[in-house]
């Protein structure tokens, strides 16, 4: 078929499949016919406009309008706009001019990545500050920020970036080794200039290596490492269908957006025979990265990944046997660049089944049994790098019906020359290198319906009894269980003292012994956001500062910091979620779950830091009414220890059994 605004309806797919090249291209000709993209456009976003849940209630959502979102951005004529249109009838929908100053920017362009570099170069004040410390701009690569809103003349409404100088001393060089300190550039990008410079002269940039591939630093590689192979000789237990994920009884479709990355959607969960709704959206709807060095060139550090720098867009193509190990089956998604055009990232989805240690075992000797279950998991991942950190974002399904989330950091520390050893802000990670300390702080979005859309959250607290008539041995414990009725009540914390957790259940779906069907969230408790409650970071990230948000599902309010989130001045997305304070006992629900990492760096982390996770888990809480994985087979026995020991004489454990 044509391109332009020829419609789609022909083309017969799912509503919840990615996006195509050829739906991108024929979005971008829309616009175009419409007037709406000049040479000096750039599309900061573009991503399917999911149907509504009500679209689901009937065929499956067969027959919904296949809609995209654009945003586009046009520095010649300072006009950021918030589009949406129909592939299927070929129209424009709606469109909205944003006001800066009120809703904030559009998200940061791959093209401005490099244009703060190039106008920095040009401007005299920049490359007199560089010169005073014997540099020129050849020798400085500069880190495109996000700037935030802050209390800096002669910012508002203008598009900016902050750049931080990092001097590179070859084109193989690792740049971040040698910050260079005590200067700042305020950048309009849209006008090309610098806004503002802070300059307060040369400090001594650290000499340390940062080349972490160089034989000098990792010295001779180890050859005590056997390989370890993975192979499935039938081929993976699961098969994928377009987007339409099936496996070991679960069922979802993957879905991928260039802001939110990967996207779950519609999982469902059978089990003898019954196929039940667990989730019918699940997405990590922000990150924030805050910084907590409070000096002039990086109190401002505070960066959306996802709002800002779109963690989707940025996605790796993966690379089987290092990223992905095992009988893998990769998806490609494809994402617009600045120009509208399709771009693929090949193998940017990766999807396979691994083990996952045991999953149930027991050794009965009045029945004489000796029984073990080995547990796997499927797991859906990518990988994205922004900036300086590479972040990987995995989904795991278990067999007994257990969803886990886990976030995987990784990359280079930020940099920056430390002022000395008793500077308490940042740790010193190799000599006179400092990392200021942050935090990695996740919002996921949980759009529930276990059994049904009927949901009610009910947070579960341990209670510690003293001693007394009921308790003469003072050994009795309880479980309080408080109902968050209203999302003004719903806005809760994590408590580790009280083992607390919060339990989804459906009270128009009941279990064999009576009661709701469910899910329990356990949190990790990791700390909330650390900044002060007056602060910018805060306003912007007011996400953040709580565990958990529950609130009535409403159209369109997908992200937990809002909409637009660069340079937006505060208390979008949940805040303006719940100051509805709709009803949400036994109610259509969107649970919100804050989790992430402090960092307060260590050596190990220099020159390269190794993976640290953060995540959590959702298991089965009477949604099931025994263990489901009963009729899961023991291991082949060429699988597990034989039951004899080194010199043949017979082990404890049986033959055939297995144990890790």
């Amino acid at each position: 078929m044509t391109l332009g605004t020829t419609p789609l309806a022909a083309v017969k797919q799912h509503p919840l499949e990615q996006l195509n090249s050829q739906e991108i291209s024929t979005a971008r000709r829309i616009l175009a016919d419409a007037g709406l993209v000049a040479d000096t456009t750039r599309f900061a976003y573009l991503g399917l406009i999911e149907p509504p849940k009500s679209a689901f209630a009937e065929q499956d959502g067969a027959e919904a309008d296949r809609r995209v979102r654009a945003m586009l951005w046009d520095a010649a004529r300072s006009l950021s706009l918030d589009i949406q249109l129909s592939l299927t009838t070929g129209t424009i929908l709606d469109q909205r001019e944003l006001d800066p100053a009120v809703d904030g920017q559009l998200p940061v362009l791959i093209e401005e990545f490099e244009i703060i570099e190039v106008i920095l170069a040009e401007d005299p004040q920049w490359k007199a500050a560089l010169a005073s410390r014997g540099l020129t701009p050849a020798q400085v690569r500069v880190a495109p920020l996000s700037a935030g809103v802050f209390e800096y003349e002669n910012e508002e409404g203008k598009r900016l970036l902050r750049g931080l100088g990092f001097r590179q001393d070859h084109p193989a060089d690792h740049a971040w080794a040698h910050p260079i300190d005590g200067l700042v550039a305020f950048v309009d990008v849209e006008k090309r200039c610098v806004n503002h410079l802070i300059d307060d002269g040369p400090v001594p940039v650290p000499e340390v290596n940062g080349n972490y591939t160089e034989p000098a630093i990792h010295g001779e590689l180890r050859t005590d490492l056997k390989p370890i192979e993975i192979t499935q000789p039938e081929g993976p237990s699961f098969t994928l269908e377009g987007n339409l994920l099936s496996w070991a009884g679960w069922d979802l479709r993957v879905g991928f957006d260039a802001r939110e990355g990967l996207v779950l959607h519609q999982l469902h969960h059978s089990h003898n025979g019954r196929r039940r709704p667990l989730i019918h959206r699940a997405s990590i709807s922000e990150m924030v990265v805050p910084y907590g060095d409070p000096s002039p060139y990086r109190s401002w550090q505070n960066y959306f990944d996802s709002g800002e720098y779109l963690v989707g867009r940025d996605a790796n193509s993966l690379k089987l046997g290092c990223d992905c190990l095992g009988d893998i089956t990769y998806m490609s998604p494809v994402v617009a660049d600045d120009f509208g055009n399709p771009r693929t990232i090949e193998n940017g989805i990766c999807i396979h089944e691994e083990d996952a240690g045991i999953l149930w075992k027991h050794t009965d000797e009045w029945a004489g049994s000796n029984e073990v279950r080995r547990n796997r998991r499927l797991v859906v991942s990518f990988f994205t790098t922004v900036g300086n950190y590479d972040y990987g974002f995995y989904w795991y399904l278990y067999l007994d019906g257990t969803i886990e989330f886990e976030a995987k950091a990784t990359g280079i520390v930020f940099t920056a020359a430390l002022p000395d050893k008793t500077y308490a802000y940042a740790s010193e990670i190799a000599p006179g290198l400092g990392a200021p300390f942050h935090q990695h702080l996740f919002s996921a979005r949980l759009d529930m319906m276990i059994d049904g859309p009927s949901n009610r959250v009910e947070e579960l607290d341990l209670v510690r009894l003293p001693k007394g008539p009921a308790n003469p041995h003072g050994n009795a414990f309880t479980q309080k269980r408080t109902l968050l009725a209203r999302e003004s009540e719903a806005v809760r914390d994590a408590d580790g003292a009280k083992g607390r957790v919060w339990h989804i259940s459906n009270p128009d779906s009941l279990n064999q012994l009576g009661h709701p069907v469910g899910y329990t969230l356990f949190p990790e408790g990791s700390p909330t956001l650390a900044m002060a409650d007056d602060s910018s970071i805060a306003a912007r990230a007011a996400f953040a500062k709580h565990h958990l948000w529950v609130t009535q599902y409403g159209e369109g309010e997908l992200y937990a910091a809002g909409d637009f989130v660069n340079q937006h001045p505060g208390d979008a997305g949940l805040p303006a979620y719940i100051a509805q304070d709709r009803d949400i006992d036994g109610q259509d629900l969107v649970v919100w779950h804050s989790f992430g990492l402090t960092h307060f760096p260590r050596p190990e982390d220099w020159p390269i830091m190794p993976v640290d996770t953060t995540g959590f888990t959702l298991k089965p809480h009477g949604f099931f009414d025994s263990n489901p994985t009963l009729n899961v087979p023991s291991s082949a026995g060429g699988h597990c220890t034989s039951g004899a020991g080194a010199d043949g004489a017979s082990g404890n454990a049986g033959s055939g059994t297995c144990s890790h």
